[in-house]
């Protein structure tokens, strides 16, 4: 859920009114976003709605400021927003993908990254979209940045989202069970993911996995 945040100082009420009136059109238009990626395709807009709740959480538990938690939470909500710009063709292919359909899909990142720059205030949601498809040992897209180089932001949607898209169905594969995705969520701390980051979430996981599951229409001790 959007909540409205103020640096001003506390007690401040006339700078507070201010900064919502300036932040209620993003909002309004973040949640049409997350409408359009509902429309694009129902796992996605679901998807992105449980990461941002989640990706709270995370950063809470890594001590990330309040100030900064909006943004945190308006990239985890839209870090997909750019598959609006790859056909359904490639997104929903009941088949391997060709390089080149590869390719396209990740550029989605970028994708995001030019939509979100584009509103005042969105700049750092923006950055964190466009890397969060990096890897923890600088082997991911589209920079190949390494370690804490990938803002924390970035590294949180990073593992929270390969979680969610393990455990979900989709057209060309079922779901994973819990322990399975967990499982590769710890066989990649450290390559792929933030170890950090993977500790963080995983007793988060753990605590929700049937109501994640319920919500992916499989369950959590589904067989391989």
């Amino acid at each position: 859920m959007l909540t409205f945040r103020t640096r001003e100082p506390a007690g401040s009420q006339a700078a507070t009114l201010t900064v919502i009136v300036l932040w209620r059109p993003w909002n309004s238009v973040i949640c049409a976003f997350n409408q359009l990626l509902d429309l694009k395709d129902i796992n996605t807009g679901v998807h992105s709605t449980r990461l941002a709740e989640w990706a709270l959480r995370v950063a809470r538990k890594l001590d990330v400021a309040e100030e900064c938690l909006y943004q945190v939470e308006v990239a985890a909500l839209l870090h997909d927003v750019g598959k609006i710009g790859v056909p359904d063709t490639i997104l929903k292919k009941n088949a391997p993908l060709t390089p080149e359909e590869r390719a396209l899909i990740n550029r989605h990142p970028e994708y995001s990254w030019s939509i979100l720059r584009l509103f005042s205030g969105l700049e750092e949601a923006s950055l964190f979209t466009l890397h969060h498809h990096e890897s923890f040992d600088g082997t991911g897209y589209p920079a190949r940045l390494k370690g804490h180089d990938i803002p924390l932001a970035s590294r949180i949607v990073s593992v929270i989202d390969a979680y969610d898209a393990m455990v979900s169905n989709r057209c060309y594969r079922k779901g994973l069970p819990h322990d399975e995705a967990i499982r590769r969520l710890l066989s990649g701390s450290g390559a792929q993911f933030d170890p950090e980051v993977v500790r963080a979430f995983i007793p988060i996981a753990e605590l929700e996995a049937g109501e994640v599951f319920a919500a992916a229409g499989t369950s959590p001790t589904a067989t391989l």
